[in-house]
């Protein structure tokens, strides 16, 4: 395959050519009426779960929305300062949180305070945390429906890994490189689970997905500059080392966007 070819085959994904038949042309797993699959992973047994700061308890987030929007930028400095725990539930309810949750014909919606085609929500957010008071630093994974984290894994050595996995990507801060991925308070790794979006929506998936990625990194630059931190959006990195570190099995679920955050 030439390298144009392999060019034009991502115009076609980005097109989303597939829905020119209509929105109800897919042989979907949902039109079998295939039980509709999870929208959050299971928690393990025994998991180490850890409470976050309730959203009605936030104290933060007093700027106004075009003020936030004005000094959006993408930030690869940060200093050593830790995140405090409620500034890191409010990064998560607001990238991923719950806001309301109807139901309809006996089914439970969770609405979240990101969009998502279909409310599908295909995405999963793991942590490597390096600095957030009252936390070790370590491998987490959010829970959404409950707003609590699970530690997956404690240790140190897990930020280099990460830091490896992303190309060890680095800007200069006075005269010397600045290992921003390493060196932040926390990176938040977001993983595809594309069967999520495929059971309604089959081959016009993978738009979609890709599109609910840019919602919540947006979301999250948002909410950074709502509470003075800084983040940047990063797509470069090498996905199976990646997805090796968050043992993750590279199919039906695998990294996809990431994006560190730290005290500026």
């Amino acid at each position: 395959m030439t390298e144009q070819t392999t060019l034009q085959s991502y115009h076609q994904l980005l097109k989303g050519d597939e829905w020119a038949a209509g929105l109800d042309s897919f042989n979907t797993d949902q039109l079998q009426n295939t039980p509709r699959p999870d929208v959050q992973k299971t928690c393990p047994p025994n998991a180490n779960v850890i409470p976050l700061t309730p959203p009605e308890e936030f104290t933060l987030g007093q700027k106004s929305v075009i003020d936030v929007i004005r000094q959006r930028r993408s930030h690869r400095y940060f200093t050593p300062q830790p995140l405090t725990l409620q500034e890191l539930s409010f990064l998560l309810w607001a990238t991923q949180g719950i806001r309301a949750t109807p139901t309809f014909d006996g089914i439970t919606y969770y609405l979240r305070n990101v969009p998502s085609g279909g409310n599908r929500h295909p995405i999963e957010t793991y942590l490597n945390i390096h600095r957030v008071e009252g936390l070790v630093a370590g491998l987490y994974r959010y829970l959404p429906l409950e707003h609590n984290l699970i530690l997956l894994k404690e240790g140190t050595e897990i930020s280099e890994q990460v830091s490896v996995a992303s190309l060890e990507q680095a800007s200069e801060h006075q005269g010397k490189p600045f290992f921003f991925i390493r060196d932040c308070a926390v990176v938040f790794i977001w993983a595809a689970v594309p069967y999520r979006s495929e059971w309604r929506y089959g081959p016009a998936a993978p738009k979609l997905i890709a599109l609910d990625s840019g919602h919540i990194c947006q979301n999250l630059y948002v909410a950074c500059g709502a509470i003075d931190l800084g983040t940047c959006a990063v797509g470069a990195f090498n996905r199976q080392k990646m997805d090796a570190v968050l043992a993750l099995d590279g199919e039906n679920e695998f990294s996809f966007y990431m994006a560190p955050v730290g005290k500026i």
